[in-house]
């Protein structure tokens, strides 16, 4: 189906072909929803800034645009506004006809891209030998859900985890657990994360002070890369360990994702380093080969290097990041490729990027996308640490906010005297607190900072989590309550839309293509939260203004349908957040 706002933007293009001549062809028909309903549903302000090219007054523009619009099946009459904003109303039946044709689509109209390109997600990424914390967090997150709406769009989408396992960290820890712990080298489990992650720390710390320390952990680095059996066995068994840590917090959140580390790419360093040099891009700065950049200076105004071979001959992460780019290119056929990450890492992406463009790594056919996210931050609006000062384990959050969630439920239990199984409690326990947690995160524009406030998250009354389920929940009752299968209503029966309420919520439910293509292009789940949280106050306003079992017919079908089609679109936005529902809460 094509949207609302996608059928005014082409009228009003092919409006302006027909009054002022073909040049204004690729012009923008600037359209949108409005943002006050009493100027119509959707509004375009192109007039304005045509009024300097065609040298015409705004409003005669708007009027002659009006006159050539052909959209007396959607729209009533246009108005213009103000200097010259066109203003469009649309048709209560155009509305009904529309709500009837999605009723029976499990895709509620919207449709899948055609052809598949095909999309990497670059995201999550932990470092091996370390636990997941609260800085793993928004990339996990942001990234699980920018791949599932990509999924539901009809993308080609492969999701990779690039984990850090790779590097002189891995010849350090080997070298000090063949001193300390030398079991944990030859046998599985020796030791669990949390003593792994212990004697990661005490290592560092030799590393940093021990200068013969520090030449062993550089030779077994060295022994790592050359294929050393029993280094090779070591670091595999570090690896797997970290592997099994990893998926107890990706099972819990529900991510799906393909692991493909530093490792994978260091056979292909070499030869990036040699085709950057056949280029005639490298250059020695200080022993080491970078490529200069455009645009990147220092404090003194000097142009930053991006090295990709140290003086030592190892590589690094920008030599890393361009062979990945390059399989991601020619082996994966990859025609996007998104990068979740924070923010602070901008600059190496559009380092990287940039040099992978000049050396033809990086075709221009191929797109490059740095989705940067702002911090996870305490109430004190400082970064969260626990009270020891330590970095949040992120297995240690979600555990909390699961606890927090049962309090929350069993408090509102006894309140209501009502009793429930220990099944159901744990049950809405865990969805209620994982979905708090990831709404909490979606809902913020991913560039800001947030604050982690599992009070906040868990309010029935704000825009969270909870407040949704429970907008879902409502038809789920009002189908209990009137012994009604939604699957079975009449497809045939009209769509009835007299009062506010109820027309203000079928315009909202028709506006979801517009929001999940908006953020098929911009990244920014934080729109789909925001179109759940509006879709879920329009519902809850149409069920306490409108009888729905009570009403006579067709009214009391064309209700159901409207209540049937608002809990799907909940169902299936919460879905493309990585958010289940509840039957019952």
């Amino acid at each position: 189906m094509t949207s609302i706002l996608e059928q005014l933007k082409d009228s009003v293009s092919q409006a302006l072909v027909s009054a002022f001549g073909t040049e204004l062809a690729d012009t923008d028909p600037l359209v949108a929803p409005t943002n006050n309903p009493k100027f119509g549903d959707y509004q375009s302000n192109v007039a304005l800034p045509l009024a300097k090219t065609l040298k015409q007054n705004p409003r005669a523009i708007a009027q002659s645009i009006i006159d050539h619009l052909q959209l007396e099946e959607m729209c009533e009459a246009p108005t213009i506004a103000g200097p010259g904003f066109i203003n469009f109303m649309l048709k209560t039946d155009y509305i009904s006809k529309l709500l009837a044709k999605i009723q029976p689509d499990e895709r509620l109209g919207v449709p899948q891209v055609e052809p598949a390109q095909k999309v990497i997600v670059d995201f999550s990424s932990p470092n091996i030998a370390k636990e997941m914390h609260v800085g793993h967090l928004r990339s996990t997150i942001i990234g699980d859900a920018i791949a599932r709406i990509l999924e539901f769009r009809g993308y080609d989408v492969l999701r990779l985890n690039h984990v850090g396992d790779w590097g002189t960290q891995f010849g350090m820890l080997i070298a000090y657990l063949r001193e300390a712990y030398p079991e944990a080298l030859t046998t599985a489990d020796a030791l669990d994360i949390g003593d792994l992650v212990s004697l990661y720390k005490k290592a560092k710390v030799r590393f940093d002070r021990d200068d013969q320390f520090k030449q062993t952990a550089r030779q077994e680095v060295v022994k790592l890369q050359a294929g050393a059996e029993d280094s090779r066995h070591a670091w595999q068994l570090l690896c797997d360990q970290s592997r099994k840590e990893f998926q107890v917090i990706y099972d819990l959140l529900d991510i799906k994702i393909t692991e493909r580390g530093e490792s994978f790419y260091n056979p292909f360093l070499e030869d990036i380093v040699s085709e950057l040099e056949q280029k005639g891009l490298l250059q020695t700065s200080e022993g080491a080969k970078c490529v200069f950049l455009e645009g990147f200076t220092n404090k003194d105004g000097d142009p930053l290097p991006l090295i990709v071979q140290k003086s030592d001959g190892g590589f690094n992460y920008a030599t890393t990041d361009l062979a990945a780019i390059k399989y991601r290119v020619k082996e994966d056929g990859a025609e996007r490729i998104i990068y979740v990450t924070d923010s602070g890492q901008a600059n190496h992406f559009a380092g990287v990027f940039q040099v992978a463009r000049k050396a033809e790594i990086l075709p221009d056919t191929v797109e490059v996308v740095h989705v940067p996210f702002g911090l996870v931050l305490g109430k004190d609006g400082k970064r969260i640490k626990t009270r020891s000062g330590e970095t949040f384990k992120l297995k240690d959050l979600l555990d909390e906010a699961i606890a927090h969630a049962r309090q929350d439920l069993a408090t509102r239990l006894q309140e209501e005297a009502r009793e429930e199984t220990p099944e159901f409690i744990d049950h809405v326990a865990r969805v209620v607190g994982l979905s708090a947690v990831k709404y909490a995160d979606l809902s913020q524009n991913r560039t800001s900072d947030y604050k982690f406030d599992y009070d906040k998250m868990l309010d029935l009354k704000g825009n969270t989590a909870p407040y949704l389920l429970y907008a879902y929940v409502r038809p789920q009752g009002v189908s209990r309550k009137g012994n009604i299968d939604f699957s079975q209503l009449d497809t045939n029966t009209s769509i009835v839309l007299t009062e506010k309420a109820e027309l203000a919520l079928a315009k909202h439910i028709l506006q979801l293509e517009e929001i999940i293509k908006e953020v098929e292009s911009n990244l920014l789940p934080n729109r789909i939260c925001l179109y759940l949280f509006e879709l879920s106050q329009k519902f809850n306003q149409f069920y306490e203004q409108c009888d729905i079992l009570e009403a006579k017919e067709p009214q009391r079908t064309s209700r159901l349908i409207l209540a049937d089609l608002t809990a799907r679109t909940i169902k299936l936005g919460l879905s493309l957040l990585g958010i289940n529902v509840l039957e019952r809460m």
